[in-house]
């Protein structure tokens, strides 16, 4: 049950046709993973606090470092050297006292990444690299577990749904069948990012989460929304299970 702070603090949710009650218990019910409290975590982990979402789990085993606050919006200044699951919990917990924040200072990997995301609803993919992405969708499909991935570089930016454990839905492969090289996808550091990037995609993550939480709207499940910061552009593609 929502307690009488809950019920204000999630008013204009309470009020909102198909959310409702009934919807914000359902957040407050479920469990999220997020991978990295970087670029992309950041405004997940902000939006989703913010949101009552009541189990929050953060996945990194890096540290803030000055550049990371260009972009990574839940660290301070002060927060350089500190780890940044720590930083982020700090940023939810002073957000919304009423969630439960899981810090886990570990790199996700084959030997640890089964049994962490076995302990969620929903997986949110906010990692910077190609390899760890795979992963996380190989990961999710076994546990039948619903991903949010997303993925920013320079001005752009793209996110899907995947969901392949249901009606059979497109796969990772599927949208990704060949692994690129590393000169096709260089990192922020190399090529740059643009702040608000980060911000655009991380929310519209967010919102696919809360979407699959409380079943409002159409999900992004075999279709890829891209932005295209310079030019304000968004596109959507379309893809397919392959057989």
């Amino acid at each position: 049950m929502l307690t009488a702070d809950e019920i204000r603090r999630y008013q204009r949710h309470i009020v909102l046709k198909n959310v409702g009650g009934p919807g914000q218990q359902k957040l407050k019910a479920a469990k999220v993973l997020i991978v990295g409290a970087g670029g992309l975590g950041s405004p997940v982990i902000a939006y989703l606090s913010a949101a009552g979402v009541g189990t929050i789990g953060v996945v990194d085993d890096d540290h803030v470092s000055l550049s990371n606050l260009q972009r990574q919006i839940v660290h301070r200044t002060a927060d350089e050297g500190v780890a940044k699951v720590t930083s982020a919990q700090r940023f939810a917990e002073d957000l919304n006292p009423h969630l439960t924040f899981h810090p886990i200072e570990k790199r996700l990997d084959e030997t640890n990444g089964g049994e962490i995301v076995s302990s969620y609803d929903l997986v949110i993919d906010g990692s910077d690299n190609f390899d760890t992405r795979a992963l996380v969708a190989a990961l999710c499909a076994q546990a039948e577990i619903p991903l949010v991935a997303g993925a920013v570089s320079m001005f752009d930016g793209n996110l899907t749904v995947f969901a392949p454990y249901k009606d059979n839905q497109p796969r990772f492969e599927d949208l990704y069948p060949n692994r690129p090289a590393p000169d096709q996808l260089p990192s922020c550091e190399e090529a740059g990012i643009l702040g608000p990037v980060v911000a655009v995609i991380g929310s519209l993550q967010a919102m696919e989460a809360i979407k699959l939480i409380t079943g409002v709207g159409e999900l992004l499940i075999g279709r890829l929304l891209t932005y295209d910061g310079r030019d304000a552009r968004f596109h959507e593609m379309k893809y397919r299970r392959q057989t």
